[in-house]
């Protein structure tokens, strides 16, 4: 019987806002660990990754049972997978690969990194998935690579990872990170960023929709907590608020959507913000890193389509809307397909009932409903499909016109909404001329891009040598190629962002990088392959049977650090 299914289903409690006078007292003891932490031994650090980890792997049923329970999703259905998935699964990930580094930092002065190579065009790449045979195995076929910025060697870049480590640029710090409320593995990796790569100490503000998970995290952290090097408090927007602004905190980390960045940096929406942006004198004057979300593109490069392969990428697109309900910041949100392109209709065909096959979600995250009617009334055509009882249903908006002003474009609606519009021409290179252009310059935001490529197109060397110039044109801190971006995001060894360069005034989809177990420095962008048919069937496919079982046991595995694996793969089988 699975662990979490054993565990009563009880309604998790949503601790009280934190009075002021407790989020003094909490940051009055951070101050204090604040310089025993950035001067903590090596040793000091890996043993309290190691006590995260234990402490992360004994509330991992009850985070999965809570969670289940706070979106309406049985835990004996194959959806209950998503939390495991997305929860559990990734933090253990995080926290084993920051022991990794730690270790590795211990005994050669770096963590330990994959092979080194170069783009097309000459700069540096370093492989970063699979980081284990575990990898290899659970992921065949898929691999990450990191590509630098100009001007990285291979001497310059070991010389400037695990930056903390080598040169500490402050004697103890204590930064805000403001919690996400739709993933629920994002405010721990959020916090082991801080605590493990920056060197700072730890106040993480639950968001209110995810803050039942606090009492959890706070057990699993006791020991940080206990060392006066991470604390957690919790309360809406006033209380995030009051924090950010508080002189004993110097700086802070939001996940979160650029409006909310905006109000904490800017002020609220007004004459008076428009003064400070035209001024450049931000409301808050400390450091702020983000990671925003965005209007995440799927470019579909026309070439030699077959059928399975068509069929592989349609299930591909309907999982990265159907995952977690499309609450998530690297949903597909824009197909991009070619002009004219003959699978067009049997494309949009097959995403349909792929997303179909997938149960509708009850709209858990705030303000779902009105964003949803929002971005669909008085469009032309729309498909909708899967129930409706009481939930929102898969949508799929076809025939935006690319030189029109939409909302769909210029707005991340946070809905599971898939929205389709067609440019360039039916061949590959005049395709990616005018794709690759309009999702740079006419879609909101950094984060995350995708290009859908059959496996014999790549075999062409002129469209091979387009597709990567595409890669190197298209500015985004993650493109994924045949793949979700997702996958980058639960890989834990990719860092994570959007594309450099954005600034205060347009933070774009965040400023800065997070989720770096690797702790590397001048990346430019991540980069995730993958074959067009995926060798393994992956948990988020729509309609996959024994996911949950296969979230479970993935959980099992990354728990155990072994390849103790044949659970696991009878259950992927059976999906």
């Amino acid at each position: 019987m699975s662990t979490a299914r054993a565990i009563a289903h009880a309604a998790a409690p949503f601790p009280a806002p934190t009075e002021p006078r407790q989020l003094d007292e909490l940051v009055a003891r951070l101050r204090e660990g604040a310089p025993l932490w950035a001067r903590a031994a090596l040793h000091e650090r890996t043993a309290l990754a190691r006590a995260m980890l234990a402490g992360a792997e004994r509330v991992a049923a009850r985070t999965v049972a809570a969670s289940c329970d706070a979106k309406g999703i049985p835990l004996d259905t194959p959806e209950a997978g998503e939390e495991w998935a997305a929860g559990p699964w990734v933090v253990v990930r995080m926290l084993r690969q920051y022991l990794r580094a730690l270790e590795g930092i211990a005994r050669e002065g770096n963590p330990p990194l994959g092979k080194l190579g170069e783009t097309p065009d000459g700069r540096l790449t370093a492989q970063v998935f699979p980081a284990t045979r575990v990898d290899a195995l659970l992921l065949m076929g898929v691999r990450g690579e990191v590509q630098f910025q100009e001007g990285m060697t291979a001497r310059s870049l070991d010389e400037r990872r695990a930056r903390f480590y080598k040169a500490p640029d402050h004697g103890g710090k204590v930064c805000l990170v403001l919690g996400a409320g739709n993933i629920n593995s994002i405010p721990p990796f959020d916090v082991a960023h801080e605590l493990f790569n920056e060197g700072t100490v730890c106040l993480l503000k639950m968001n209110p929709v995810n803050a039942y998970l606090g009492p959890l995290y706070e057990e699993a952290f006791a020991e940080a907590i206990s060392r006066g090097w991470l604390a957690i408090a919790y309360g809406g927007a006033e209380v995030g608020a009051y924090l950010a602004r508080h002189p004993g905190v110097d700086q802070v980390h939001i996940t979160g959507s650029k409006p909310t960045h905006d109000a904490i940096v800017w002020g609220p929406p007004g004459p008076e913000r428009e003064a400070r942006l035209a001024r450049r004198e931000p409301l808050l004057t400390k450091p702020i890193t983000s990671e925003l979300g965005n209007v995440s593109p799927v470019l579909v490069v026309p070439g030699r389509w077959d059928r399975r392969t068509l069929r592989a990428q349609a299930e591909a697109v309907a999982g990265m809307v159907t995952f977690n309900g499309a609450y998530n910041c690297t949903s597909a949100r824009v197909l991009v397909l070619p002009r004219g392109w003959e699978h067009r209709e049997t494309f949009l065909d097959q995403v349909a009932r792929a997303m179909e096959r997938s149960p509708t979600r009850r709209p858990w995250y705030p303000g779902a409903v009105e964003r949803y009617h929002l971005f669909t009334n008085g469009r032309a055509d729309i498909r909708q499909v899967g129930s409706r009882e009481g939930r929102l249903p898969w949508t799929l908006v076809a025939g935006l016109d690319p030189a029109e002003r939409d909302l769909a474009f210029e707005v991340e609606p946070f809905v599971p909404v898939l929205f389709e519009t067609s440019v360039g021409g039916p061949d590959a290179l005049s395709y990616l001329e005018a794709a690759v252009p309009f999702a740079n310059e006419r879609l909101q935001g950094t984060l995350t891009a995708h290009l859908l490529v059959p496996r014999a197109s790549m075999k062409d060397p002129v469209v091979a040598a387009a597709v990567h110039g595409a890669i190197r044109s298209l500015r985004y801190g993650t493109i994924a190629v045949n793949d979700w971006a997702g996958s980058a995001f639960a890989f834990g060894t990719a860092p994570w962002g959007g594309a450099p360069g954005a600034t205060l005034e347009d933070a774009e989809s965040g400023v800065g990088w997070a989720h770096n177990t690797l702790m590397l420095e001048g990346m430019e962008k991540v980069v995730v392959w993958s074959p067009a048919v995926p060798l393994v069937k992956m948990p988020n496919a729509p309609g996959h049977r024994t996911a949950h079982l296969v979230g479970e046991r993935l959980f099992r595995v990354e728990a155990k650090g072994s390849l103790h694996l044949p659970g696991l793969a009878a259950a992927a089988l059976r999906g």
